[in-house]
């Protein structure tokens, strides 16, 4: 990416939008079903405070990352020349994710330094979410990167787009025809 282009907040918040939807959404697909978290969430330390997977607004948990992904755009944009400008920017992205935003977090988030020391979830358990917010930290560091920095790259717009558009449209009419049946 040349210096002297400039990187503007707009197309910086869509997408980061669309790059952390979709990662989001596809890391949360794949730990869902590999981690088994319909049993997980179901635990006693995880229910007290884990709605469980047939919970529609957990069913609904994509529709709100949009939000997310403003924050994250907020962040990016004025780190945007640490970011995208240098070689391995998308490293330093993906690692200030993980170092404040998974394992320093002010709360004692479980997979958080402070969760690990002060809440009651079993460190394991809580180690294992890292196998979901870890990849999808650097996943989306890694696309976004790269589209930011290849603009007129016209394929990878034209796939995010039509894979965020599809996981949303996706998500709504399995909502509008109601939620899964909860188990017995």
């Amino acid at each position: 990416m040349n210096n002297d282009s400039e990187i503007r907040f707009t197309p910086l918040l869509l997408k980061t939008i669309v790059v952390h939807t979709v990662t989001y959404s596809l890391m949360g697909i794949i730990a869902m079903n590999l981690l088994d978290y319909a049993e997980a969430f179901a635990a006693p330390e995880m229910a007290s405070f884990m709605r469980q997977t047939t919970d529609p607004i957990v069913m609904a948990g994509p529709l709100f990352q949009p939000i997310r992904g403003l924050v994250f755009a907020l962040v990016f944009y004025p780190l945007r020349e640490v970011f995208f400008n240098k070689k391995h920017g998308w490293l330093l992205m993906g690692w200030t994710m993980v170092g404040l935003g998974i394992l320093s977090t002010f709360g004692p988030a479980p997979g958080s330094l402070e969760g690990m020391v002060f809440s009651t979830v079993p460190i394991t358990k809580q180690l294992t979410g890292w196998i979901e917010v870890v990849p999808q930290a650097f996943l989306l560091s890694a696309i976004l990167w790269y589209w930011v920095r290849n603009p007129k790259e016209r394929w990878i717009s034209w796939t995010l787009g039509s894979i965020f558009v599809l996981f949303l449209l996706l998500l709504v009419l399995g909502l509008v025809a109601g939620s899964p049946a909860k188990p017995q």
